[in-house]
Order: structure tokens, then C-alpha cells, then sequence
């Protein structure tokens, strides 16, 4: 995708969220959920029109985060993005929510993401095309950010959409992932199955 001029923003529904050891269900119908190791900001206290200088104020912490997409739900369904990230289970966060405090740059972190033991993600905050600042600025001109909202700063290379041909997953694989500092997370996809 074609570098965007302002932050490209979209919604999680609460309702995905799941623990970093959690096993991540492929949606009925999905033939492209796909995976994306993130950095989670974890705001602090409500942020209204927040200067860039003075956004790392409203920061509590970081965590590692799996921001789980199902790219036909995602780009081909029409609407929003929102459809695509929203499933059960797709917002895989954790394992620890990491103070601000013990983060000296959180814009020099390595993030990495492996399936099935071959690493297809390897990457750096540094690369981000927002930074943190930005970003809470940004957000804060459209909506109140509250404490305990997440904000989830982009993925680098190496997702399943960006292969050719694209690779998604499939029930039994597995994916692994971490950031320096934060800990690392480990999920397996399994199939949907109709609770009775």
C-alpha cells in the first residue's frame, strides 16, 4: 500500500480481545485471516487535543499485540476495515502491560512475528511512518482517548497479504511473536465451531 499522509484509522470491537496464549479462531467463511505483530500503546489518563510535544504524558505502558485480520472481510467486503478486525479473538494482547518507565525509547524496539517456526516478520519501531507522539495527537483531535484505550502502531513486512502468492492461516499453525522488552506471545489457529 501506498505510504498514507495522515494515520489510516479503524476500530477493534472490545469483543476481540483475547490473552497472549489464547488460541485465535479463524472465522466461519474466512479463507484470509492474517497476522500482524504490533506495538500497543496503552493510554494513561484522557487525552483531549494533546500537543505532540505533550502526548507521551498520556502513555501508561506497552504491550505486544497481534493485530489479527481477515483481509477479504478486511478490503473486499466493502465498508469499513473495521469487519476485518474485529472477529472473536483477533486482538490477542499481552503477556504484560509494560510501564512507560521501563520503556527508555519505545521508537527502537525490534518486533518479530513467526509462524509454524520460520520467521516472517522482523522489524523496528524506528520504521514507524507515525510515531507514538503523532499518533496520540492525531486521535485525540476526533475522539476522547480514555485510560485503558489501546492503540495498536503498525506492522512491518512479512504479513500474509504481502507474499505471492499470499499466505494465510490455517487451523494447527502457530505464531509467535514478541517485542524487546515486552515479552512474547504465542497463539495457534484453530477453526470456528458453532457453540451450542
Amino acid at each position: 500500500m501506498g505510504i498514507p499522509e495522515e494515520p489510516v484509522i479503524f476500530f477493534k470491537a472490545s469483543s476481540s480481545l483475547s490473552g497472549p496464549f489464547d488460541p485465535v479462531i479463524i472465522p466461519k467463511d474466512s479463507k484470509k485471516t492474517d497476522w500482524e505483530v504490533e506495538l500497543a500503546v496503552v493510554i494513561g489518563k484522557r487525552a483531549n487535543y494533546v500537543s505532540e510535544a505533550k502526548a507521551m504524558d498520556y502513555v501508561a505502558g506497552y504491550a505486544v499485540h497481534n493485530d489479527v485480520s481477515e483481509r477479504e472481510f478486511q478490503l473486499e467486503r466493502g465498508g469499513q476495515w473495521v469487519k476485518g478486525k474485529s472477529c472473536d479473538t483477533f486482538a490477542p494482547l499481552g503477556p504484560w502491560l509494560v510501564t512507560k518507565d521501563e520503556v527508555p525509547d519505545p521508537h527502537n524496539l525490534r518486533l518479530w512475528l513467526k509462524l509454524n517456526g520460520e520467521m516472517l516478520q522482523d522489524g523496528n519501531t524506528s520504521d514507524f511512518i507515525f510515531n507514538i507522539p503523532q499518533v496520540i495527537s492525531y486521535l485525540s483531535r476526533f475522539m476522547s482517548l480514555m485510560p485503558g484505550d489501546v492503540i495498536s502502531t503498525g506492522t512491518p513486512e512479512g504479513v500474509g497479504l504481502g507474499f505471492d502468492p499470499p499466505r494465510y492461516l490455517k487451523p494447527g499453525d502457530v505464531m509467535e511473536l514478541g517485542i524487546e522488552g515486552l515479552g512474547e506471545s504465542k497463539q495457534e489457529a484453530v477453526a470456528y465451531q458453532h457453540k451450542k
